[in-house]
C-alpha cells in the first residue's frame, strides 16, 4: 500500500512539473486570438465548473488531515489538495487568458447538455460533490472514521471528476486543456481504486 501511495505522490509531484509547461503551451495550440473558446463553450464551461469541484476537493482533503494521525492517508490527502489547487489555478488562468468571465448565469453542468438536471442540494452543485452536511459531518469525526469516510466522500468525488473530464476530453477542443482532461481521467480513476483498497483495509466500501 506504502509503494502506491509513493506513485500517487510522484504524479502530484509530475503535475507540480508541469503546470507552467502545459499553461504556456495553450497559448500556443489554443490561446491566439482566432482560437479562443466562446464564453459558453464547453472550454470555458468546464475550465469553470472543475474549478470549483477541485477547490472543494481541496477543502476535504484539509478537514482530514486535521481529523488523523494516520500517515497513509495524510499523505494522500496532502497530494489531492496540491494536484487539484495546482489544477484549479491552471484552470482560471486560461481563462484570465481568453479574457472569459469565471462564472456563468447558466447552471452547471450546461456545457456538457446536464443544464437541466435538478439544482444541486445542500451545496453539492455538480455529481459527485459532498453536500455541506457532508463536510460538517467529516468534521466531526476522527480516527479511522474520518478516515474511512473521507475515502468515500472523496471515492465520490472522484467518480464525479472522471465524468466530467471525459466531458471535456469529448467537447473541449483546446489541445492543452484536452490533455490536463486525460490526466485527471487517468490519475483520478488510479486514485479511486488506491482508496478501495484503503477502505477495504479499514472493514469498509464506497457508498456507491
Amino acid at each position: 500500500m506504502k509503494r502506491h501511495i509513493g506513485w500517487v505522490a510522484g504524479t502530484a509531484a509530475a503535475a507540480l512539473v508541469a503546470a507552467g509547461a502545459i499553461t504556456y503551451a495553450v497559448a500556443e495550440d489554443g490561446g491566439s486570438a482566432t482560437a479562443v473558446p466562446a464564453a459558453e463553450s464547453a472550454d470555458a464551461g468546464f475550465a469553470r465548473d472543475m474549478a470549483v469541484h477541485h477547490q472543494q476537493a481541496v477543502e476535504i482533503s484539509y478537514i482530514v488531515r486535521d481529523r488523523t494521525d494516520d500517515e497513509e492517508v495524510r499523505r494522500l490527502a496532502y497530494d489531492i489538495a496540491q494536484t487539484q489547487a495546482n489544477q484549479r489555478g491552471m484552470l482560471l488562468g486560461w481563462l484570465d487568458l481568453w479574457g472569459l468571465p469565471k462564472v456563468s448565469a447558466k447552471p452547471p453542468m450546461t456545457w456538457m447538455g446536464m443544464g437541466d438536471m435538478p439544482p444541486g442540494q445542500d451545496g453539492a452543485l455538480m455529481p459527485g460533490m459532498a453536500t455541506n452536511t457532508d463536510l460538517k459531518k467529516l468534521g466531526t469525526l476522527s480516527g479511522k472514521r474520518a478516515e474511512i469516510f473521507y475515502l468515500q466522500l472523496m471515492t465520490d468525488h472522484h467518480k464525479g471528476g472522471v465524468h466530467m473530464a471525459e466531458g471535456c476530453v469529448a467537447r473541449c477542443t483546446v489541445g492543452a486543456e484536452k490533455r490536463l482532461a486525460e490526466g485527471m481521467v487517468a490519475s483520478q480513476q488510479s486514485e479511486i481504486e488506491l482508496m478501495a483498497g484503503m477502505l477495504k483495509d479499514r472493514g469498509a466500501a464506497p457508498r456507491s
